[in-house]
């Protein structure tokens, strides 16, 4: 045989060689992936269980299973597809597909509804960050992100827990599927989060939401947490029994520069002073001009008569020809109010016959005669003197009267425990109004609405609050997480601080409530 013949018998058989391995190593790898397949289908949707705890990803990198579902199209940390995906996928017959599994979560049954609280700050219980929260619905527990390597991700799977609120969105999803949920059960853990309005201007989110505020401030939070507040107090679809004010208590820190905290208690009218001003400054407001919601519901205005007095220790004759000075004249001044203190008389020292410590009381329209434009009350400072009376010139719809019971000095703080005999209904302002302005209040009756008590001593006491059920007419006592109702002769007796009373409309003057 010729070398010609040889070398083409050699490179035959070795093409034939080759092309046998080529064509068993496309079977082989056919029939690996044919094995494979089953295994995925069944392995396809199940949960996966980490071995051990998990720890955040910048302490180290995790091994996640990944698990696939070809029908799901895996986002990472996206909340929505784009319109080009959903383009896609419907044309391929996926969204068909991810509707019927969104309408029909099979883990729906495993959300606790006891667990749940939406009044915490929304951050990741790991990362501790604001961006992308998730609450999970069977824990309670807040994380970040349903992507790949994302905490909820890796929550969902190491505990079984698969149902998720986007806590921005308010949409559900199914991890680690990850696929929208849409189901009708859950329009109640979405009302707790984000109420519709109903009937006052923290109600509506969009009274305030525009409002803008210079950079970097901080006091517009105050604004939003009392507004979420206000929507999960006001939630008919409520399903707890309470509302926790975390948040918003939270605001109030930050917001006061830590004047008023949650593990101290303070004074409730510094903090009710403190807290409308607050509002109102957040809210755009000023001091002259500009009004608000605040300025409009509570703010009242007054005249202030001022006369400078002698010193006590001048001789009459020198106390007489200073009185006549200009400096010593009576001036008058306009001034606004957001509630009104009420100075309660000296209480008495000595005991009765029974050895008992005697407990004063007094009218409200006792108190209340400050001002009527009549009553001088002296005011001592650390130099000069001073007389002043007042007269109310506008009385705002809402009315909030202040009980000075505490005398602060530089040793201690004494509370006076005089009781105010005030009635419920129907006190008539108008004999406080100038003159003048009588005519142009048409309506100066009010009712009382809530009741704040203070019980104890001035350091260590506790408060409670009455206030009128407008529905049934009826009073409840409000004391921390117990609620019971009152006769309304009851709260006659308590030591009340602060009273808020509303204005009678012209239709409401044979009504008993607010």
């Amino acid at each position: 045989m010729s070398s010609r013949s040889k070398r083409e018998s050699r490179g035959s058989a070795r093409g034939k060689r080759e092309s046998e391995a080529r064509g068993s190593s496309g079977r082989s790898k056919r029939e690996r992936e044919r094995e494979r397949e089953p295994e995925a289908a069944g392995f396809r949707g199940s949960p996966v269980r980490a071995k051990r705890e998990v720890e955040p990803a910048s302490a180290r990198e995790i091994p996640v299973p990944v698990v696939p579902a070809p029908r799901v199209k895996r986002e990472r940390e996206a909340d929505e597809d784009s319109e080009p995906e959903r383009e896609v996928r419907a044309k391929n017959g996926r969204v068909d597909s991810e509707d019927r599994r969104s309408r029909h979560c099979p883990y729906l049954d495993t959300i606790n509804r006891s667990v749940l609280d939406f009044d915490f700050e929304k951050l990741c219980s790991i990362s501790l960050s604001h961006i992308n929260a998730y609450a999970c619905l069977v824990c309670g527990k807040y994380f970040q992100g349903r992507g790949l390597k994302s905490h909820a991700y890796i929550h969902s799977v190491q505990f079984s827990h698969h149902v998720f609120l986007n806590l921005h969105t308010l949409k559900f999803y199914c991890l680690p599927d990850n696929y929208e949920i849409i189901d009708s059960s859950l329009e109640d853990i979405t009302a707790l989060s984000n109420v519709p309005p109903l009937r006052n201007y923290f109600l509506e989110e969009d009274n305030y939401k525009n409002i803008k505020r210079p950079p970097g401030d901080i006091m517009f939070l105050l604004v939003q947490r009392f507004g979420e507040l206000m929507r999960k107090l006001w939630n008919p679809r409520n399903f707890k029994a309470h509302v926790s004010p975390h948040e918003m208590l939270q605001a109030v820190v930050l917001c006061s520069r830590k004047t008023f905290q949650i593990t101290r208690q303070g004074d409730g009218v510094d903090f009710l002073s403190w807290f409308l001003n607050a509002l109102h400054s957040a809210l755009g407001g000023t001091k002259k001009k500009k009004k608000t919601i605040v300025t409009d519901v509570f703010q009242g205005s007054m005249r202030i008569f001022t006369k400078k007095l002698p010193h006590p220790d001048l001789p009459a004759e020198e106390k007489e020809q200073l009185l006549h000075n200009d400096e010593y004249q009576e001036t008058m001044v306009e001034s606004t109010f957001m509630y009104l203190t009420l100075d309660l008389p000296t209480a008495p020292l000595y005991k009765d016959e029974k050895e008992q410590l005697i407990i004063p009381q007094v009218p409200l329209f006792n108190i209340l005669a400050k001002f009527n434009g009549i009553t001088e009350k002296e005011y001592k400072t650390y130099k000069e003197n001073f007389l002043k009376r007042f007269q109310l010139t506008r009385l705002p719809p809402y009315l909030i009267f202040c009980i000075k019971r505490f005398t602060k000095n530089n040793f201690f703080v004494e509370k006076n425990p005089t009781i105010v005999n005030f009635p419920i209904t129907n006190v008539d302002l108008r004999e406080y109004l100038s003159e003048e302005v009588q005519a142009v209040h048409r309506n100066t009756t009010y009712d009382l609405i809530a009741n704040i008590v203070h019980d104890g001593k001035p350091s260590e006491g506790s408060y409670r609050i009455h206030v009128l059920h407008h529905g049934t007419g009826k009073w409840y006592e409000l004391q921390d997480l117990q609620v019971t109702d009152i006769l309304p002769q009851m709260i006659t007796l308590s030591e009340a601080y602060i009273q808020i009373w509303k204005r009678r409309d012209p239709e409401e003057t044979n009504q008993q409530g607010a």
